[in-house]
């Protein structure tokens, strides 16, 4: 019974789709309508979806609305036309008719009306879709997530006072206004142009003050995940290591880490690392491990 679930979401997609078409069609077909009849062209039949018709009834202009069988799309039919799609016409009715009536068919029409009648469907939609575009921005807005202390890791050379508290909401680093978290190519932008440095300045909101406070690196070289079987973690590296210096040369940026290794082309790496509040090797040991 493990497919019903599937099953179920397939129908809900499928029936999404159909709702979906059907307001398309519905928005496009009425544009070919009502400016039809503004222009004196008679619609005769307005249908959403196609084959044995369901439902219908005809209103005081002498138009049958009607809904039908298959929901697939929908069509205007006009007086003397020859299908649904308007692509021919009916020319036994045409030579039956007179003047007035003739004014009233797409293909008696002057050219204007039957160029503006054509062009309004593609029109409504892109009306429409304007129209939804607006609503989403109405009901969601911009939503702009403030870049948000979580968590926070006990780093080497941190200051002792006024740092950063898990809940600060940063405002700016090294007086650079930081943007939203959620947009991804402004906050890549602002994180390349920082400066490389052990400690930072932060302007943060912290409740309903506004402060002045050191910190690290926004992106320190901390250890966050291991793949087993890597270099890293045969070198006894542990999740939550912050690595110092890397060959004796000081660091303090996570990308600095991740040039020299790069750069390393599988050369042994001497790591020293800060682990727990104190400068210890990866592995235990009383020197710093190599690390390829």
């Amino acid at each position: 019974m493990n497919f019903l679930p599937e099953f179920g979401n397939t129908l809900y997609m499928l029936a999404a789709f159909i709702v979906a078409l059907s307001v398309i069609v519905a928005i496009h077909e009425y544009g070919h309508y009502i400016v039809g009849r503004w222009t004196g062209i008679k619609a005769e039949v307005f249908s959403l979806g196609f084959g044995p018709v369901l439902l219908s009834r005809v209103d005081k202009h002498g138009t049958r609305w009607q809904v039908a069988a298959l929901p697939f799309g929908g069509y205007v039919r006009f007086k003397g036309d020859g299908d649904a799609a308007s692509a021919s016409a009916d020319e036994a009715a045409l030579r039956g008719m007179n003047a007035r009536e003739r004014r009233e068919t797409m293909q008696g029409a002057p050219v204007w009306a039957r160029a503006l009648t054509v062009a309004a469907g593609p029109v409504f939609n892109f009306i429409l879709s304007i129209l939804l575009f607006a609503m989403l921005l109405l009901f969601r807005g911009d939503v702009a997530e403030p870049l948000t202390v979580g968590a926070l890791r006990p780093l080497p050379a941190q200051a002792a006072a006024e740092q950063l508290q898990a809940g600060d909401q940063i405002l700016a680093i090294d007086g650079q206004e930081v943007p939203a978290f959620s947009d991804t190519a402004a906050m890549a932008a602002f994180t390349d142009a920082l400066p490389v440095a052990r400690s930072m300045d932060y302007r943060v909101q912290r409740g309903t003050d506004a402060l002045n406070v050191e910190g690290p690196y926004l992106y320190p070289p901390v250890i966050l995940q291991l793949a087993p079987n890597s270099a890293a973690y045969t070198a006894g590296l542990e999740i939550g290591d912050v690595i110092t210096s890397v060959d004796g040369q000081e660091i303090f940026a996570f990308d600095q880490l991740k040039a020299l290794v790069e750069g390393s082309a599988g050369n042994t790496l001497d790591l020293e690392v800060w682990r727990a509040g104190e400068e210890a090797p990866p592995g235990g040991g009383t020197d710093p491990a190599p690390c390829r």
